[in-house]
């Protein structure tokens, strides 16, 4: 690797604004934003509106579409083309 052509890679908090929860990686993903974590230490905070706490498919509350009925509900309203 090429030294000084990559971002910098350390310890982030991530906040999932959706539920409140918090946990702690490494990324390079930088903020102006602190947090003083549950060690002591001070860490860049960065806000996500969507994490696998709270995304419908990791909590089980996603909605799965009925694509055969969706496509019968339109030929019940339009009616069936025909070949031609």
């Amino acid at each position: 690797m090429k030294h000084g052509i990559h971002p910098a890679y350390g310890p982030v908090v991530f906040r999932d604004t959706a539920v409140g929860t918090t946990f702690l990686t490494r990324s390079t993903a930088t903020s102006t934003k602190t947090v003083e974590w549950e060690d002591g230490n001070t860490y860049p905070v960065v806000d996500v509106e969507i994490s696998s706490v709270s995304h419908p498919f990791y909590t089980g509350t996603a909605r799965v579409l009925d694509t055969a009925g969706r496509v019968e509900q339109f030929e019940r309203r339009y009616g069936r083309r025909g070949n031609r």
